[in-house]
């Protein structure tokens, strides 16, 4: 019987399949224990009531009662959409404007990539805490500067009909972050030759930035479509330190919502259905970009 043991055994670590498993379990064992475990777990919750001293099953209720009777619950889904139809197509623009310029050959530009890269590197919090001091209505530099041109700003904080406004601004903060290089990289990627062939023709700059940068570029931004939306479902940390969620309720974005409901009023397993509601919308969003992206997403070598 060992020696059979030992044959198989032998067998075995000369396929290349068991040594590319041997050498990804640290990652796969991180993966089941990090991410796989918790949200079969946060599912199993989703099914219960459970407030960390007892645990009953309900079956769909925690789903019933959100969909059907929590008004705050398609509050806080209408802010968070609201504020991804906004930042997100701002956010992409303003990236493209950024790596355009950033993309000339002028000199100190090095010293341009890392000022307007900089603000990405700010820590979330401290972030907030500036844009807090900036939206100030009485001393805040936004409204001093509107003065100063005769115009009186709103309470941007205090105003429920400013405040998502307010949000949607300050998510410009870090355009010159990962979107910006991505572009900036797909930029640097487009052959000169195209550029060339287009003047050859007679092509003005528009003309080439329209049927040259921008259908290279599609990829490019499709994949930042897709983060950013993923992404600004998720904003939290800013409504959670400058508002709260407030005022009445005119920031209490979805994520603000599950963590209040998961920390604060310890209804993990309302939380939990709430997490699963937003994965099955992102998994929604994210099939219809895939789909639609055929239409208008060029890659280079033909196919869509």
């Amino acid at each position: 019987m060992q020696p059979n043991l030992l044959r198989r055994a032998q067998k075995l670590t000369h396929r290349p399949a068991f040594w590319g498993f041997l050498f990804i379990s640290p990652w796969l064992i991180g993966f089941l224990i990090f991410t796989a475990g918790p949200m079969l777990t946060s599912l199993y919750l989703s099914f219960h009531k459970y407030d960390l001293s007892s645990i009953t099953y309900v079956g769909g209720e925690n789903y019933r009662r959100l969909l059907v009777e929590d008004p705050l619950f398609w509050k806080a889904l209408k802010n968070t959409l609201f504020y991804a139809s906004v930042s997100v197509p701002l956010g992409i623009s303003a990236s493209l404007a950024i790596a355009l310029l950033l993309n000339q050959n002028v000199k100190g530009l090095k010293l341009f990539r890392t000022c307007f890269y900089l603000p990405s590197l700010v820590p979330s919090v401290a972030a907030a805490l500036v844009w807090e001091w900036v939206f100030n209505s009485d001393n805040g530099i936004l409204n001093t500067s509107l003065r100063m041109i005769g115009v009186t700003g709103p309470q941007w904080l205090q105003d429920e009909r400013a405040t998502p406004w307010a949000f949607a601004m300050m998510s410009l903060w870090g355009v010159g972050g990962a979107r910006m290089v991505i572009f900036l990289a797909g930029l640097q990627g487009i052959p000169d030759s195209y550029y060339e062939a287009a003047k050859l023709d007679g092509a003005s700059g528009w003309k080439c930035f329209r049927n040259v940068t921008l259908p290279m570029l599609s990829p490019v931004m499709f994949f930042n479509l897709v983060l950013g939306i993923i992404g600004s479902f998720q904003v939290f940390t800013s409504a959670y330190v400058m508002t709260g969620g407030g005022p009445n309720h005119a920031s209490l974005f979805y994520a603000l919502y599950l963590f209040q409901n998961a920390f604060e009023y310890l209804k993990l397993g309302k939380a939990s259905a709430m997490a699963w509601i937003l994965f099955s919308i992102l998994l929604v969003l994210t099939y219809i970009q895939f789909r639609t992206s055929k239409r208008w997403v060029y890659y280079e070598g033909g196919d869509k």
